[in-house]
């Protein structure tokens, strides 16, 4: 065992958060904490870490065990270092190291002493054995991962947002390895590469890991097994979160049988004694019943409490087929550019994921469409009777501070009673007397969730929504996405969250080198059709490659014969054929690589649908299809002519 609760109770007031809890983690594990939003895991992660005591019961960790703790808290967290020298701080050790030599160095240079030289010898050794003179580069290597860029290295880590921020210490906390790592939401400021990059890194991780997540792919991928905090207890589960969700179901089941079996032999009991306790002959068997039951261990009754989600929208307005025409659209922020002559439209139905790494224009293309971002060049038009609604964390500053929450949601236009803003509210995790809290005091996710109640109790017919899942529970988000399916409008979703997406899109859109780029079909089959093409794209490369070598190792073998007996004028033709059969190789791959970006031309659904762009780019392609002909055609005869030589 690394580290473990033994027999733990935990409160916080008079509210049990946990209670006679008893876990161990072990070597190896890979853990997902999961539970509904306030049912205490974040808590229960700084119990493991001794932050907080236990009111009953001990916090066991083996000797020389070490733990790393990712938690929204460090934000508070700020300093003028750059970001590679705050996530290299992972490496105290080498760094006094470091300190060491130049100091024992210095001293070497006035003296002689030989455990001066002893001393530097251990510490070069020791230095050696860390991999200490590796460390810029796997802190670097760790960043990118992350997502940050060559250039962001060298900068203030004060300048970064929060989630920029919490990637550098997550990049601090893989590079301390240490032997437990506790992870509290490290998706929440990832973009999808940063989270299959971490993906990756984790399986391969030495360590335990435990994770608190919403994200059903990311601990599908990682976890072997679930430990589940539900009514103030701890269940386990070995295996991912998909079996944890089948075998919890049949958990349940059994529990409720084995409830209604015993309820069923009491009242067969009770029957019994109430029948014949009063008569002679069998009132010591009803005396002995009455004991046996007074001594039974009653089995509770189990309901499976989850959140329910159960909106049903309202659309006011039948819009047209075409939603939203972007037309030629150009935008640039200085010289980063987000789209440059892009154009697309999105139709009447139409439930669109926009995926795709941080810093690509998701959420300028939102705004674009929203009508709220200017253009540098191009048209963005709403279409006929189209009443969109727009969801993003900005929008938290437009909400009324002065009115408690189910006043805000009053204000949102929706007709809907006060009951089933109620209903509503409920979902984001708003019941009893939550509504009546104002909106003052409401933390910053708190607020969030109500502007995206709003919007989801409006009776717009187009929503578009940047980060809808974000501050939600996994129940909550799965709930959010079955309801968002049945939504009779259209809808635009920027997410990170692929279960969310996977479950609500029926199209995906990705900004892709200034152009927005849509696939026509679900999420599981974009990532199919990428996975093939990245496939196709190593295997061409591969056989590419193969070819030139194989060509360049037949030319070798021929330039290795001897060349003595070749007259002047034979040799001066050898080397010209040689020349040009080298321009040749260069022409052809050139040639080759602008086949492969007129093919991408010609399936870019901007190009085909244009039957006179379409018209250009084929010709180009016939035309440069007739060069590759006769410049292979000259390839071969040149060829053959070295091999006679």
């Amino acid at each position: 065992m690394l580290v473990g609760l033994n027999n733990v109770t935990f409160e916080f007031g008079s509210r049990v958060i946990v209670s006679e809890a008893t876990w161990h983690i072990q070597p190896g594990e890979r853990i997902g904490l999961i539970g509904y939003n306030g049912q205490g895991k974040s808590t229960l992660l700084k119990v493991l870490t001794n932050v907080y005591t236990p009111s009953v019961g001990t916090v066991e960790r083996g000797k020389s065990v070490t733990i790393g703790y990712l938690h929204q808290d460090l934000l508070s967290f700020s300093t003028e270092d750059s970001i590679v020298e705050v996530a290299m701080t992972a490496f105290e050790r080498v760094k006094e190291i470091e300190s060491e030599l130049v100091r024992v160095g210095n001293e070497l240079e006035k003296t002689s002493d030989e455990k001066l030289l002893e001393t530097y010898t251990d510490l070069l050794h020791e230095m050696d054995m860390l991999d200490g003179y590796n460390i810029q580069y796997k802190t670097e290597e760790v960043l990118q991962g992350l997502g940050f860029t060559t250039e962001q290295m060298q900068k203030p880590y004060k300048e970064f947002s929060g989630g920029w921020r919490m990637r550098v210490l997550l990049a601090k906390m893989i590079l301390q390895s240490p032997d437990v790592l506790l992870l509290d939401e490290p998706t929440n400021h990832l973009d999808l590469p940063s989270i299959e990059w971490l993906e990756k890194y984790l399986l391969k991780y030495k360590g335990s890991v435990v994770i608190v997540s919403h994200d059903k792919f990311f601990l599908n991928k990682l976890v072997n097994k679930i430990v589940e905090l539900y009514q103030q207890k701890l269940h386990f589960y070995t295996g991912d979160y998909d079996y944890y969700e089948q075998e919890r179901e049949i958990r349940f089941e059994q529990m409720q049988r084995a409830y209604e079996n015993q309820q069923d032999y009491i009242r067969q009991q009770e029957r019994f004694i109430e029948r014949f306790r009063s008569k002679a002959s069998k009132a010591a068997q009803a005396q002995s019943i009455i004991k046996r039951l007074d001594k039974l261990d009653r089995v509770e009754q189990t309901t499976l409490e989850r959140p329910n989600l159960n909106i049903t929208f309202h659309v006011d307005k039948q819009p047209g087929k075409i939603i939203s025409t972007l037309k030629d659209i150009t935008k640039y922020f200085g010289e980063n550019r987000i789209v440059e002559n892009s154009s697309i439209e999105i139709n009447r139905g139409d439930k669109i994921g926009l995926i795709g790494a941080n810093g690509k224009g998701k959420s300028t293309v939102l705004r674009i469409i929203a009508g709220s971002e200017p253009l540098d060049n191009g048209e963005s038009i709403l279409g006929h009777n189209v009443e969109p609604s727009f969801y993003a964390q900005h929008q938290l500053e437009s909400l009324h501070l002065e009115n408690n929450v189910l006043e805000e949601m009053q204000t949102c236009g929706s007709g809907k009673t006060d009951q089933e803003l109620r209903t509503i509210l409920g979902c984001f995790l708003f019941g009893g007397e939550d509504v009546d809290k104002k909106i003052k005091i409401l933390s910053g996710g708190e607020k969030a969730r109500v502007a995206l109640a709003k919007v989801i109790a409006s009776k717009s017919n187009f929503l578009l929504l940047d980060e809808p899942t974000n501050h939600l529970d996994m129940v909550s988000v799965e709930l959010l996405a079955d309801a968002l399916k049945k939504f009779q409008g259209t809808l635009i979703s920027v997410s990170h969250d692929r279960f969310f997406i996977s479950k609500m899109a029926n199209k995906i859109w990705e900004i892709e080198d200034g152009v927005i780029k849509e696939f026509d079909g679900p999420y599981s089959e974009y990532m199919e059709w990428k996975e093939r093409m990245e496939k196709q794209a190593k295997e061409n490369g591969k056989s590419n490659n193969s070819n030139k070598v194989e060509e360049k190792k037949s030319v070798v073998k021929k330039e290795e014969k001897p060349v003595t007996t070749i007259s002047r004028d034979e040799f001066k033709e050898q080397d010209r054929l040689q020349k040009k059969f080298q321009k040749l190789e260069k022409q052809i791959a050139q040639l080759n690589q602008d086949k492969k970006n007129l093919e991408t031309q010609m399936a870019d659904a901007n190009v085909y649908s244009d039957a006179k762009k379409f018209a250009e780019v084929e010709k180009k392609y016939a035309n440069l299809n007739e060069e590759l002909k006769l410049a292979n055609q000259e390839y071969e005869e040149i060829f053959d002519k070295i091999t006679e030589a």
